[in-house]
């Protein structure tokens, strides 16, 4: 399992490749004989190496795994646990903020065509910014990721070609005062969007000194030009090249736009070389978001039960490739995420002027990726919908820490040590409320 572990910190050694091919037949190999709970250790460990695993979402496992065990774990797990519940009073508090703000913006009545997922879009930020500090953060960053839906939506499954091209020059202009061609639905998503933009670059310039606006609407241009290519591709009927496909995919995945946005609500390393780099995408922006990509590709038929269409990098592979099958252009894929994994973890150790907050939102938005893009049946997503149930639904009970601490003074019971974490949200939103998850 180490030998297997280590396989996924490679940047493109051919030793590790062969790492990994061994560790991996091995340990598929053994489950037939090994005892039971070491064989769902190994299944976790291949269906979810660390290095592209999100630590918190796998707390409880872990304390799962450490219980009955001696030594002087107990201390580090009552830690844990009190860390669990009180973040989770964070998070429940910022989702019912989120909630709010969206429910006030009124979009969800105005484009109900769109996808209403604020709960969903929250889950993001959780993933890529677990840091207690940047609670505000995460809060401002779910408002761009729910425009990235948004807009998407309305070029995939609601505009015209001739609106799209419309809203597309509104977006390139970036001016309020001129978008009164635009349908009504149009007009308020773009008035949205400027306002929400412009409030965001007020945040960095009074709190980092910084006015991002350019950057912001470059950002935002970029996902909407992307976005109308794709749209007159399938409107038109044309069918693009893989590589054509996938270099406009990278960016209508709106990875790019969610992390420049985050660069700058962050605000560490500001300065003019890193804005430069920043706004020419560099590869610790574009790793994910070609995974994200891919990812999403690979499971693009199940993709939300979505009348839109926004094509696939696995059918433009298989008209230029006629001899291939179906699996064989799944392989291929599956080939394409691992190597974009290999050069994520190469540009993570170059020296950009980035600071280490930066690099870890990268490779959480790449291990995010496949819980937000493993649909099961009837376009589910059971991966996502466990880990809110877990993050932000259900605590651990009081009488864990009891158990983990080993307290042994019958003069302490629950009753008189327990400690109230602050209740800031009266209902988490649950299945009936988000019916798509």
């Amino acid at each position: 399992m180490s030998l297997y572990e280590s396989s996924k910190l490679s940047t493109g050694e051919d030793i590790l490749d062969e790492v990994n091919d061994f560790a991996s037949k091995n340990l598929i190999a053994s489950m037939e004989f090994i005892e039971p709970d070491l064989e769902r250790e190994v299944r976790h460990v291949l269906e979810h190496p660390f290095h592209m695993s999100l630590p918190r979402f796998n707390i409880k496992k872990h304390l799962k795994d450490l219980q009955g065990k001696d030594g002087k774990a107990d201390a580090i797990q009552e830690l844990a646990i009190m860390d669990f519940n009180i973040l989770q009073s964070m998070h429940q508090s910022e989702l019912k903020e989120v909630t709010k703000w969206w429910r006030d913006l009124g979009i969800s009545q105005e484009l109900r065509f769109a996808r209403d997922q604020p709960l969903k879009w929250y889950m993001w930020p959780l993933a890529v910014l677990p840091n207690p500090k940047f609670s505000r953060y995460r809060i401002e960053l779910t408002k761009p990721i729910a425009f990235v839906y948004i807009i998407d939506d309305i070029y995939d499954v609601h505009g015209t070609l001739d609106e799209l091209v419309q809203f597309t020059e509104a977006v390139n202009r970036w001016d309020p005062t001129d978008i009164n061609q635009l349908p009504r639905n149009m007009k308020l998503c773009f008035m949205a969007l400027h306002n929400i933009t412009n409030e965001i670059a007020y945040i960095v310039l009074k709190e980092h000194g910084w006015n991002p606006i350019n950057s912001l609407k470059k950002t935002w241009r970029d996902l909407c030009n992307a976005f109308l290519v794709e749209a007159k591709w399938f409107a038109e009927g044309d069918s693009p090249k893989a590589e054509e496909y996938l270099r406009n995919g990278v960016t209508s995945s709106g990875v790019a736009t969610v992390l420049v946005h985050l660069f700058f609500l962050v605000g560490h390393g500001i300065t003019r070389e890193s804005v430069d780099l920043v706004d020419s995408i560099p590869k610790l922006i574009s790793c994910p978001a070609m995974i994200l990509r891919l990812w999403d590709d690979l499971g693009s038929a199940k993709d939300e039960n979505q009348k839109g269409y926004d094509g696939s990098y696995v059918e433009c592979y298989l008209k230029e490739n006629a001899t291939s099958s179906l699996e064989s252009a799944r392989r291929h894929v599956r080939h394409m995420i691992s190597n974009a994994w290999k050069e994520l973890n190469k540009e993570c150790l170059s020296p950009y002027p980035f600071s280490p907050t930066f690099i870890e939102a990268s490779l959480n938005t790449s291990r995010m990726v496949q819980v937000m893009y493993s649909y099961g049946n009837d376009q589910r997503l059971p991966a996502l919908e466990q880990h809110i149930t877990s993050l932000l639904k259900e605590s651990i009970p009081y009488k864990e820490i009891l158990k983990a601490a080993s307290i042994k003074d019958k003069n302490v019971s629950e009753g008189t040590s327990r400690i109230e974490f602050p209740k800031e949200i009266s209902r988490i939103p649950s299945r009936k409320d988000y019916p798509e998850l």
